[in-house]
């Protein structure tokens, strides 16, 4: 654990530039950031021309749009959003996104998404 990570039995604190980073999807840098065994907080950015893949997951899911603009995919209905918007996806409701421009977006998953931390 890092000086900037900090665990307390009810309380974590994770410095941005500790948590950790992987490129799941060209185009696609994830960050990890705070989480517990019932919420689970991460940050993505997408490069302008990403097209994500169409899944499902069994967490609930909220994402806000830090900056930018995408194309959210969800039930046949495709929807912009952009700076300041948010949005919410049910767990196993298949979903995808796709970047109009480059984007900075925080995902906040419950139950914690254990396969980002492996």
């Amino acid at each position: 654990m890092s000086a900037q990570t900090k665990t307390f039995p009810d309380f974590i604190v994770v410095a941005h530039k500790d948590g950790k980073e992987s490129s799941p999807e060209k185009g696609l840098k994830r960050r990890v950031l705070a989480y517990n065994d019932k919420l689970f907080l991460a940050e993505h950015e997408m490069v302008k021309g990403w097209v994500g893949t169409v899944h499902s997951h069994p967490h609930e899911q909220v994402v806000y749009v830090v900056h930018g603009h995408i194309k959210i995919t969800c039930q046949e209905k495709t929807v912009d959003v952009r700076t300041g918007d948010t949005f919410v996806v049910r767990g196993g409701v298949q979903h995808g996104a796709s970047a109009v421009e480059d984007s900075l977006v925080i995902d906040v998953f419950t139950p914690c998404r254990e396969d980002y931390i492996r």
